[in-house]
Order: structure tokens, then sequence, then C-alpha cells
């Protein structure tokens, strides 16, 4: 048994293919002068290949698994682009007369050797893009073959030192058992990607083997665990086996609720629906019964272009979307980008800390011309079914009142152009930003609905950023600070008499459910594989007593404790004693 990461759940069990390593035959003279511009032709002719192949693949993984997951490689492609990488590697050509590929690999080893120094996992893990990204473009200049996976039917688990993104967007998950890598965590873009097509990644195993894992051997992968067996015995095999049929029969049986309500044991309804970023998704999400598109994020349709999408564009994708939503309600929130999703027709100023800076709503209501080409598109979609404008990063009543003026300025253009639209669409806000929870009652005034956009709530309220590894740990959405924030939200929508919804994460964690009951919020929305999930646990929980228990955690004053207690509900149900609201209960 060895002791590794669980980087994505899951258990595999099958025969071992090492991912044999890639010899590197570099040239070890030195240039001519005179040759100095055949190798700056033959880099720049790496380069534009590299980028046409990130490009390419890009794509593919986006058709595989949605548009933000395939971001993963714009991070290769910005470090194609990165000034500091390109400079250094021109530098040992131009400084040492050496040979295009010798540069890159000196100029990889540097900067990956410069990252692991760091005692920062985040940054490590990035060395890995690095390698990637410096290994593609040395490939193209060496005319080296890629690496050939099995091309047989028969599955196997993969098993490598390290595995990039490039790698893993072209396994086949029904050949592809397991993934097993020497090294890497849960915030690698290679873990990122296998949880993504639910691929079971056991990571950081190096330097815990004994002998290597050979081709051709047994394997047992516990993604939950992180443990892996190599030539287990029978009963370690029996076990597994166990466990990995019982969660195909659990996949299996969630399908069957698709059709089904999702109601508690005492007859409470919550409505699930889906966040999606294309129309590819909302098929899936429809399979999985959702009940409409709770946020439909529209930056994809920003992204993969030369220019802004046109008015008639942005229509015909919103105009599906609401056609296909049926009864439910179909939620499109309005531009979301800025430093950390940037545009390259769309120039923006590079920021310390993108996440406070330039973006969403701000950048929106500083260019009018390309809001109200959006909105325009939005209520002309609004005939062909039930759909809600939502803005999202407000913190200010100011700014929610200018964006509704640029709402009217587009009616009205609709107008004079004699093109129909719904004139009470209804407008919402996220709730993602501290200042706009502490003034929700001064927006409920102006806003037709609040949608809680926990993942950055939490983020701003706790001053953590979840990709760092060093305080990955500190995001924990069940903090009192949190609970409170959700309930002063919810308060102040249910004085003014506005719905209000979750769009986070913890919307698709089932352990929230009492928090949701308790509060008086009846609509979620969540990623379209959670839907099944979150709706088994409510078909099983009742809502009295879910209410209950999470009034207690409401008392609780540590997050541990109200982790514990949730967790325990609702196996504990009405078994649970009334207790006083202190961490000691919480066991």
């Amino acid at each position: 048994m060895i002791q590794g990461i669980g980087a994505a759940t899951g258990v595999a069990i099958g025969k071992a293919f090492v991912l044999p390593h890639w010899e590197l035959d570099l040239p070890d003279s030195e240039m001519d002068a005179v040759d100095l511009a055949k190798e700056f032709e033959r880099l720049y002719e790496g380069i534009r290949t590299s980028k046409n192949e990130i490009e390419y693949i890009k794509n593919e993984f986006k058709e595989m698994v949605g548009p933000e997951e395939s971001q993963i490689f714009d991070a290769h492609l910005a470090i194609l682009e990165d000034p500091v990488f390109m400079n250094e590697i021109q530098g040992i050509i131009e400084r040492q007369y050496k040979a295009a590929e010798v540069a890159v690999k000196e100029a990889i080893d540097h900067f990956v050797s410069m990252f692991d120094l760091l005692d920062d996992e985040y940054m490590k893990e990035r060395a890995l893009d690095i390698k990637d990204v410096g290994n593609r473009l040395l490939k193209h200049l060496l005319g080296a073959p890629e690496v050939k996976l099995p091309a047989d039917t028969q599955p196997y688990i993969l098993v490598a030192k390290e595995l990039s993104p490039s790698q893993l967007v072209h396994l086949n998950p029904s050949h592809v058992l397991g993934i097993v890598t020497m090294t890497g965590g849960i915030t690698s873009h290679s873990a990122i990607m296998a949880r993504a097509i639910g691929i079971p990644l056991v990571s950081g195993i190096e330097n815990k083997l004994e002998e290597p894992i050979q081709t051709g051997e047994y394997l047992v992968v516990d993604g939950d665990t992180g443990l892996l067996y190599v030539e287990p015995d029978a009963i370690i095999l029996e076990h597994y086996e166990e466990i990995r049929d019982q969660q195909q029969k659990k996949k299996e049986q969630l399908q069957l609720l698709a059709t089904v309500e999702p109601i508690t044991k005492d007859g409470v309804t919550l409505n699930l629906a889906a966040n999606m970023s294309s129309i590819k998704e909302l098929d899936i999400a429809l399979k999985h019964g959702a009940f409409g598109v709770g946020l439909f994020r529209t930056e994809f349709l920003y992204m993969d272009r030369h220019s802004l999408p046109t008015e008639d564009e942005q229509f015909e994708v919103y105009k599906l979307v609401a056609e296909n939503v049926g009864d439910g309600s179909a939620v499109i929130r309005t531009l979301d980008i800025g430093g950390d999703k940037p545009l390259d027709y769309l120039p923006l100023a590079e920021e310390e800390n993108p996440f406070l800076g330039y973006r969403a709503i701000r950048i929106c209501l500083d260019n009018v011309e390309l809001f109200q080409t959006q909105l325009s598109a939005i209520l002309r979609a609004s005939v062909y079914g039930n759909v809600k404008i939502m803005y999202p990063m407000i913190s200010s009543v100011e700014e929610l009142k200018q964006a509704n003026a640029i709402l009217r300025q587009a009616m009205e253009d609709l107008d004079r152009r004699g093109i129909a639209y719904n004139p009470d669409i209804k407008v919402g806000i996220m709730i993602e930003v501290p200042a706009a929870v502490t003034i929700a009652d001064l927006l409920a005034e102006e806003a037709d609905f609040f949608s809680i956009g926990t993942n950055d709530l939490v983020q701003y309220v706790l001053a953590v950023d979840r990709m760092n590894e060093q305080i990955a740990h500190m995001y924990r959405p069940f903090h009192p600070a949190i609970l409170r924030m959700l309930r002063m939200t919810v308060d102040a929508a249910h004085k003014a008499g506005i719905p209000v919804s979750v769009c986070g994460e913890l919307a698709g964690d089932e352990r929230a459910i009492p928090i949701w009951l308790e509060l008086g919020i009846k609509d979620l929305s969540m990623s379209p594989q959670s839907l099944l999930r979150v709706k088994h646990r409510i078909l099983n929980t009742n809502a009295a007593e879910a209410k209950a228990e999470a009034a207690a955690c409401f008392k609780l004053s540590t997050v541990s404790a109200i982790e514990e207690r949730l967790s325990a509900f609702p196996e504990r149900g009405s078994s649970a004693k009334a207790t006083k609201g202190t961490d000691s209960t919480a066991s």
C-alpha cells in the first residue's frame, strides 16, 4: 500500500501502462554567428506551430467538458507569449551561440528550478505548465514523435512521472480506468482536468515506491483516499471491486432520479437549476433533471475569437437557451471578464490583483456600447422564454442604477428598430461582494432578485485564494462569517419581497441543504454533474429536522463544529437530540 494524494475521486482496478520518458538528443556544438538568423527563424516557426497546436487542443477539450475547464490552455498560450520566458531563450541563442532547442531546454530548466525552490505548491504546479509548453516546443524543433498510448481497446491505468494537460486531453475515458503520477497535487491542471472528465487520479507517490511500477502490473487506484496498491492480494482486490461496483451502481441509480421532483420527505420542494457556459452543457443538465438555467455565463461567447461578438451572434445563443429551458427560467449573467479572464481584442492593463480590480460590471459600465449590445441581444431572446438578466460584481446602488439606465437605453433602441422584447423582464444581481451583503436591503429596493455567488463571496470574506495551495485549506464555506452573511442577504431579500437563490459551488454541496431549508431558500443552481447527487439528498431529507439541525449550526463558533454537524446529517436524522449552541455539542 502506498499513500499518495487523492487528486480525482473514484476507484480504478486494472493493469498498468507506464508512459515512457522521452529522451532528448540535443546538439552540443556552438553555432557560427552567421547561423543565428536561421536559429531565430526555427524558434519562431516552432512557437507558431506550438500555438496552433495548443489552440486546437483547447477547442477539442472545450467540446469534451465545456469552456471553463478549457481555459487551462490559455495559461499555456500565455507562456509562449511571455516576454521574460522568450527573452531568456533568445538571449541564450544570441549570447552563447547555442541551437534553438538547446536554448529552450536551458530556459525550461532555469524557470522550473526557480519555481521548485519556492515554498509554494501552487507555483510548483505552474512549473509543470512551463515544462509542458517547453517540451512541446522542443519536440517541434527536434522533429520528435509524440509518445503513443495503447491503441487497443483493453482498458488500462496510466502511470507517468507527471502528466501534462496536453497529454491528458487526448486520453479516451473509456480506455483509461485511472491515472497514477509520481508528482503533482490537487491544484495541478492535470488534476483539474482528470476531475472534469471523471478519471480517478492518485498523485505524489515519488520516493514512496520501493521499485518502479512496470507495464502490465495489476493496480488498484483509490482517488478518494489517495491509496495505491501494486499487485494487491485477493482480499484487497475483492474489497475494491465491491467499492467500484457500488460506485457504478450508485451512478446508475442516480440517473433514475432525473425525472423525479426534488421534494423532501415532509413535502418541501427545492428547485434545482444548472450553471453552464454552452448549449452543449444545457443538454446534459436537462438529462439530469435541471429545472432551468440559474446561471448562464456569457463571457465564453467573447473568448476564442478576434473581435467582439455581434448582437445577432449573441441573440442566437440566448434564444436557444430560452427555447430549451421549458417551464424553467434562464438567468443570463452579463459579461464577467477582467484581469483573470482577459480578451486579446479588448486591451486591459495588467493588474497586481485582478480579483479586486477592473472586471465584470466595472468594465461594462465604462464600455457602454459593448454593454448595450449584449443587453439588446438578451432582451431580444426574452420573447422566446422566461429570460432574466443578472449583473455580476455589484457593490453599490449607484452601479445597479447605472446598469439599469443602460438597459433602458437598449430597450429604447429596440423600440426604434421595431424589435420585440419583454418589457417586464426581471433584472437581478449577484451577491458576491461583502459590500453588497451589508447594503442588501438598499439593493433589494432596485433589484428584482438576488443570486448569491458563494465562490467569490467566500474568497472575499475570508481573504483566501482557494487556488493557492498554501492557504487553500482556509477556504471554508461553512465559516460562521459566511453563514451570517447568507442570513443577512436572505433576510433583506425576504423583507423586500424578492426571490433569492444560490448559484455558487456551495449550492451543489449536499451538506448545505439544511442551511437552505432553514433560511427559506428554494432555488439552487449548480454544475450539471451535481444535480442528481443533490436531488438524492433532498429526497432523503426531512425538512423539519434539517431546519433544527441548521439552527443549531448557526449558534456554533467554529467551522469544524459546523462541518461535523452537517456531515452527520441526515444519517443522524431524528435521533439527533436537542443541544445547546456550544461547539462541544457538535460530535
